[in-house]
């Protein structure tokens, strides 16, 4: 450390540490790239797989009530299907990214090769997040391209499908970072996954405007984020939307900041992380 009280770029212990201020870009960089390696690795898992989902839901719909169901908000019912099922594999895939590394290294007892180098609770939030991200935006775009190739849709507003495509998978790598911390055991990663995620993408207007459901239920469906990510890409991609896509804005993006605050703090306490 210099006269100034900060990190030079020199490496003054030996151990291939590369800073620049506080950052060590080298460890952050390192640990942001396996993320990104672990699933592209098994591509045909992580991105390959979600495509097929995405298309058997699609094409399942569409023969069995598309026709019948109409048009809803103005729109083939299919077309305001496609960017719900779009929002709702890009958080989960997003969300399987990071918890699944966290948890399997927890289980496997080689955590501690992520938590000794020398990388702050923000490093280590960034590079989980990254991989998250990447892998939430890969999907989709493979599905926007289904989407675009097979429905024959444009997209309306790119920037703003976009911004929540990139909201939705940090939110989603936040949440996943904290119930992977939260979980010891792979049986508790999937309970969260199977009774928290899975409900939360299925019941937030993936398949249906909530203007159909009793006001009550609007008003309960309005306090979850979720329902806002999966508006706000449907407002991107046909250009109607139950909700403004300000207000969604808004609401994901402090959704996403108080999650990265809580895992950040987590990651510096070493809550459950550490022996």
């Amino acid at each position: 450390m210099d006269a100034t009280g900060m990190y030079g770029s020199k490496n003054t212990t030996g151990m291939g540490v590369r800073r620049f201020g506080r950052v060590n870009w080298l460890g952050l960089y390192t640990l942001s790239a396996r993320e990104i390696q672990r699933f592209m690795a098994v591509w045909t898992q992580t991105l390959a797989a979600p495509l097929v989902t995405a298309a058997l839901f699609l094409g399942v719909f569409s023969l069995a009530i598309g026709p019948a169901r109409g048009e809803v908000m103005g729109v083939p019912f299919i077309e305001f299907l496609a960017p719900g099922i779009l929002m709702m594999t890009v958080i989960q895939n997003a969300f399987a990214n990071t918890s699944s590394s966290i948890v399997i290294s927890k289980v496997q007892g080689n955590i501690v090769d992520t938590l000794m180098p020398p990388l702050s609770a923000a490093e280590l939030l960034i590079g989980y997040t990254a991989g998250g991200v990447a892998r939430g935006l890969l999907v989709a775009l493979t599905i926007g391209a289904l989407m675009i190739l097979v429905l024959g849709t444009g997209v309306a507003h790119p920037a703003w499908a976009l911004v929540f495509v990139l909201l939705g998978s940090a939110f989603l790598s936040g949440l996943g970072i904290v119930a992977a911390v939260f979980a010891n055991k792979f049986d508790q990663m999937a309970a969260i996954t199977n009774f928290i995620v899975t409900p939360l993408s299925f019941l937030s207007g993936t398949f249906y405007s909530i203007e159909r459901l009793p006001q009550a239920m609007q008003t309960i469906t309005h306090f979850n984020p979720v329902f806002y990510l999966i508006d706000g890409v449907r407002y991107g991609i046909i250009g109607q939307s139950d909700s403004s896509p300000w207000l969604g804005l808004a609401v994901c993006s402090a959704s996403t900041g108080a999650v990265m605050a809580l895992c950040w703090y987590w990651l510096k306490t070493g809550y459950r992380m550490k022996a």
